[in-house]
């Protein structure tokens, strides 16, 4: 895959993480259960980042853009669940 592509990838998958950090509080009830569920999407978007950047870990751009990626695909489920409930005006869980 090109650099461009992954460079590409990489701002939709901060712009995804961002969506979901920021959307967290919106929809859960009590602070320290939004403060949980954002240490366990960070947690596991590292760890998961970091087993896509050592495919890569000859080239250390891709390997950053690879742990943005998976970083972000981490986030996706979360974003998209925030994102139909703020459709759907849904109130806290």
């Amino acid at each position: 895959m090109s650099l461009i592509a992954l460079f590409l990838l990489a701002i939709a998958a901060l712009l995804i993480a961002s969506y979901a950090q920021l959307h967290i509080s919106q929809f859960t009830a009590g602070a320290s259960s939004a403060v949980l569920i954002r240490a366990i999407l960070i947690a596991v978007g590292v760890a998961f980042g970091w087993v896509a950047a050592v495919n890569f870990a000859s080239e250390p751009t891709r390997a950053m853009l690879a742990l943005i990626i998976g970083f972000g695909a981490v986030h996706f489920p979360a974003a998209f669940i925030l994102f139909v409930k703020a459709a759907r005006n849904s109130g806290k869980t």
